[in-house]
């Protein structure tokens, strides 16, 4: 999970970079670009419920098998 949250944090630090650089271009009436909050929550909790889903998955998976059958067919 706390990978997914840096990937989150990365992904909104480029989200942060690109308005920035949005501002930064002349003759276009941009300056007031930002990213609203309520996209910083969204972003974090996808990112989360990406890396629960992703995460707890395999795993349960892995505890329904009976560890002989699983090391058997390896």
């Amino acid at each position: 999970m706390i990978l997914c949250l840096l990937g989150g944090l990365a992904g909104l630090g480029l989200g942060q970079v690109l308005t920035f650089g949005l501002r930064s271009i002349p003759h276009i009436n941009l300056d007031k670009a930002s990213i609203p909050t309520w996209a910083v929550v969204l972003s974090f909790g996808f990112a989360t419920a990406v890396g629960l889903f992703f995460g707890m998955f395999p795993a349960v998976k892995a505890a329904r098998l009976d560890p002989i059958e699983a090391l058997r067919h390896e």
